[in-house]
């Protein structure tokens, strides 16, 4: 049996940090916004890390799937060929390169593209988690 209490975790954690990012108030300094648009960034690389390595033991366990590479695109791709993904896999791809771009030469450019993805991430991810638990989503415990 999976456990998904580290994804669904990680998953509120950044619906929560962008909920606040969202409403956070412009008459804050800006350090303090940008060490909130930072932690969503954070956020997003944990639930990310923990969707990919999810999936793949979903696919290993409902689907039978052996051999799968420990690798999140490919991963995406064997997903969307079973038609778990809740958007197209292109839109995965993006988010993998998001992920890619918050860990080498992160800058403010990169960082910016990556808070553009978050409704949609969070929205994407949300429907996988609920694909593969069977599950109607809420972010309580």
């Amino acid at each position: 049996m999976i456990d998904y209490t580290k994804f669904r975790l990680a998953l509120k954690r950044l619906e929560e940090q962008h909920e606040n990012y969202c409403e956070v108030d412009s008459a804050l300094p800006e350090l303090l916004r940008e060490a909130i648009a930072e932690s969503v960034i954070q956020r997003f690389e944990t639930c990310y890390d923990c969707l990919w390595k999810i999936l793949k033991r979903y696919l290993i366990e409902e689907f039978g799937l052996a051999e799968l590479p420990n690798s999140p695109k490919p991963l995406f791709r064997i997903a969307h060929e079973n038609n778990l993904l809740p958007s197209p896999v292109e839109q995965w791809l993006q988010y993998a390169d998001a992920r890619i771009n918050t860990s080498h030469d992160y800058d403010g450019e990169k960082a910016k593209a990556c808070l553009v993805l978050m409704p949609g991430f969070i929205e994407d991810a949300i429907g996988l988690y609920q694909t593969m638990t069977g599950l109607t989503w809420t972010p309580e415990p």
